[in-house]
C-alpha cells in the first residue's frame, strides 16, 4: 500500500511539472517602458533597449511562479540623445556606479505581483498589476507566453532626486514614474 501511495504522489508531482516551465525573455518581442510627468503638463516616455530575464509560468494553474530581470541602465532611450546622456549621469541613474536595475518577484496574488525593485543601490518592495496572456506554439515549434506588468514607483525612494522649480510653480520632473513592462518568453528546453 505504501508503494502505491508513493507511486501516486510521484505521478501527481510529475504531471504538475509537465505544465510548469521556465521561460526566457525574448527581448526582441518585449518592452521595458516608463513615463514621467514633464513640466506638470505632459509625459516623457522612454524605454530600456537592453534587458534580460526569465520567469516560471504554470499553464495548468495559470500562475506566474517566479520572475527575475536585469535592465542595463546605459540602454535608456527617450528618443533624445542629450536627455538620455543626462539620465545616465549622477543627477538621475548614475549608470557608471549603478549599471543595472533589477526586479525579483516574491509572489503573485490575484492580479498583483509583489516583488523587489533595485535601482541606484536601493531595494524597495513594489506591487505591480500583472496580466498573463496564456501560451501558444509559434511557427517554429517553440512554446511562448506573454505577460504585462504595470504600476508606479516614486523615483525619490531610489535616490533619484534631481528637479528644478518652475517659475509658474510646480516642478520640471514628476516624482511618480509609470512602468509598463511587456514580456514575451520562450519556454526553455
Amino acid at each position: 500500500m505504501t508503494k502505491l501511495v508513493k507511486l501516486g504522489l510521484v505521478s501527481v508531482l510529475s504531471a504538475g511539472a509537465l505544465f510548469a516551465g521556465t521561460y526566457n525573455v525574448d527581448a526582441s518581442h518585449s518592452n521595458v517602458g516608463f513615463k514621467v510627468k514633464h513640466m506638470m503638463i505632459s509625459n516623457v516616455a522612454g524605454k530600456f533597449d537592453k534587458f534580460a530575464g526569465s520567469f516560471e509560468y504554470d499553464e495548468k494553474t495559470k500562475t506566474l511562479k517566479s520572475l527575475n530581470g536585469v535592465i542595463q541602465v546605459s540602454s535608456i532611450n527617450t528618443s533624445d540623445e542629450k536627455r538620455d546622456k543626462h539620465l545616465k549621469e549622477s543627477d538621475f541613474f548614475a549608470a557608471n556606479k549603478y549599471p543595472q536595475i533589477k526586479f525579483d518577484l516574491n509572489k503573485v496574488e490575484d492580479d498583483k505581483a509583489y516583488g523587489k525593485l533595485t535601482m541606484r543601490g536601493v531595494t524597495k518592495d513594489v506591487v505591480l498589476d500583472v496580466e498573463v496572456n496564456g501560451t501558444i506554439k509559434d511557427p517554429w515549434g517553440n512554446t511562448r507566453t506573454g505577460l504585462i506588468l504595470e504600476g508606479k514607483v516614486n523615483r525619490m525612494d531610489y535616490g533619484i532626486k534631481y528637479n528644478s522649480i518652475l517659475e509658474a510653480g510646480g516642478v520640471a520632473v514628476g516624482e511618480k514614474v509609470k512602468l509598463t513592462v511587456e514580456l514575451e518568453g520562450i519556454l526553455s528546453k
